[in-house]
């Protein structure tokens, strides 16, 4: 069974950098994508960051050249290092993967992803 757990999340002030982790296990596929969400309460889950396998990378734009994806495939290990954080930035964040990969693309769409960690809270004052 595929699990995700994510790790690093906690309290910063603006400006100010966190790196984010995701321990991947449970599945020995080759073909894969992984991904960041986040979600602020009364909102939907917002892509914020995706990899894929090859490690080509796309970001949203309210995150692009802020934050940075990327991972350990030896170690199953998905990465967000987030620098110049903002108080916007604040929200749970989330780890997801598609197991197996899909070739529909889409990949800072939530709706395309098969596996979900639990969160963890990213906060950011001002």
């Amino acid at each position: 069974q595929v699990q995700l757990v994510e790790s690093g999340g906690g309290s910063v002030q603006s400006g100010g950098s966190l790196r984010l982790s995701c321990a991947a296990s449970g599945y020995t596929y080759s073909s894969y994508y992984m991904g960041w969400f986040r979600q602020v309460p009364g909102k939907g889950r917002e892509g914020v960051a995706a990899i894929r396998r090859d490690g080509t990378t796309n970001y949203s734009d309210s995150v692009k050249g802020r934050f940075t994806i990327s991972q350990d495939n030896a170690k199953k290990t998905l990465y967000l290092q987030m620098n110049s954080l903002k108080p916007e930035d604040t929200a749970v964040y989330y780890c997801a993967a598609r197991i197996p990969a899909s070739s529909s693309g889409g990949y800072l769409g939530a709706i395309m992803y098969n596996y979900w960690g639990q969160g963890t809270q990213v906060t950011v004052s001002s």
